[in-house]
């Protein structure tokens, strides 16, 4: 059985974000801290813009225009 690489990708950011809550707990370095912020958040910002393209093709095959162009303009948000 297979499984979804977009569910894998936000799995592994929950897993980051307990991650991140640990560090806090154990009173970690905020530096440290913060710099795994940095990374969970350009790996929810890479899974938008996954989930994004996938629908705009998803959007494009089925000729569903007026979805497309609000998939684009959301997409090129991310850019």
């Amino acid at each position: 059985m297979s499984t979804d690489p977009k569910l894998a990708q936000l799995k592994r950011i929950r897993g980051q974000v307990d991650g991140i809550i640990k560090m806090y707990e154990e009173e970690r370095s905020c530096i440290d801290i913060c710099r795994q912020i940095i990374a969970v958040r350009s790996s929810l910002g890479r899974t938008a813009r996954d989930l994004l393209t996938g629908e705009a093709c998803k959007c494009s095959r089925e000729s569903r225009t007026d979805d497309l162009d609000m998939v684009l303009k959301e997409l090129f948000k991310y850019d």
